[in-house]
């Protein structure tokens, strides 16, 4: 246990028969069971976990899909055995050990402390991450959670891609998990989920873990388009639960009018340009109608941003500085066997 909480960690694996074993032999004392979801791996993923659960049938357990479902499929897997069991706190933590374990309390203590009830590690609040992150993927990622804070209103959330994450049992009972995407985007999904159901949020720095061995199987060109089609259709269904059909709010005509301004300003605008191919010459009206649809749209846009995140200010819970937890001191938590 943990400060009085049992928690359970869910570790989805496919492929990871060479890091598993490390991410199992590190796992902190406290907690209390180790859901290993494997993903209908390949290799030699099941038997390595296997040979940890001979050694420590109390906290290591085994759950195998016939086929492969994807990453968000295995940790919906490994959030209801967690449910059974009756753990207060589900944490998530990579097959690859690309998340320091040193690093848990720090997760798990806003949810542990009544603060949030799903928190996400930060691995862009250091300036090391530049440093120690691929820059490619740090601007992919860089990218990709400035369109999630769009899509899912907590705005204070800075590393959307990260699993390093921990929820109470009290969200995980109320969320639809079947529903939950089932592949890469499953976080930005979920935080979507989370916002449509008024929970708290919290964003807490983690520190990230690179070239021990671990390989990446994302590829930027196909996951960026396909993210942000779904982060569309996943924006789109949290204006109309969240502000349409379980309350309403005039930011909803905000989004409206910004959105039919710029498609008029796109339309005038190639009209603009055809027009000046074929005589030349561009036409001062028209110039100007695309400018002021422009600036105006843009504005409407602006506007409604900032009443989403006015609304949903009071489920973000403030980033606190590394080491530093609200209403605590610096020293290590104690940990309970």
């Amino acid at each position: 246990m943990y400060r009085g909480q049992r928690i359970g960690v869910v570790v989805p694996a496919y492929n990871e028969e060479a890091l598993i074993g490390r991410v199992l032999e590190t796992m902190p004392a406290f907690v209390d069971r180790i859901y290993v979801v494997d993903d209908q791996s390949r290799d030699a993923t099941a038997a390595r976990v296997s040979e940890h659960a001979a050694q420590d049938p109390a906290r290591v357990v085994l759950i195998r899909h016939e086929k492969n479902q994807g990453v968000g499929a295995a940790i919906v897997t490994g959030y209801r055995r967690a449910l059974e069991d009756a753990m207060d706190v589900a944490a998530v933590m990579a097959g690859d050990a690309q998340m320091d374990p040193a690093d848990l309390p720090t997760v798990l203590d806003p949810v542990v402390d009544g603060e949030a009830d799903y928190v996400k590690g930060n691995r862009l609040f250091t300036g090391e991450a530049w440093k120690k992150i691929p820059h490619y993927r740090y601007l992919g990622n860089a990218f990709l959670s400035l369109l999630t804070k769009i899509a899912s209103g907590y705005w204070n959330v800075a590393d959307s891609q990260t699993g390093y994450t921990a929820i109470s049992r009290r969200a995980l009972a109320a969320l639809p998990l079947g529903k939950l995407y089932r592949r890469y985007g499953y976080p930005n999904h979920l935080l979507v989920m989370l916002n449509v159901y008024n929970f708290r949020v919290a964003d807490v720095p983690v520190t990230p873990v690179y070239n021990i061995g671990e390989k990446s199987g994302i590829r930027l060109r196909s996951v960026i388009p396909r993210m942000s089609w779904l982060l569309l259709k996943c924006f789109l269904w949290r204006m109309k639960e969240k502000y349409v059909i379980r309350d309403f709010h005039p930011l909803i005509f905000f989004y409206t009018v910004g959105a039919l301004l710029l498609a008029a300003c796109l339309a005038l605008g190639v009209r603009l340009f055809v027009y000046w191919g074929a005589n030349g010459v561009i036409p001062k009206i028209n110039a100007l109608a695309v400018m002021t649809l422009l600036i105006s749209g843009i504005q409407f846009l602006l506007f409604a941003m900032w009443f989403d995140m006015d609304h949903n200010k009071h489920l973000n819970r403030p980033t606190a500085s590394p080491g530093v937890r609200r209403g605590h001191s610096t020293a290590p938590p104690p940990r309970d066997s």
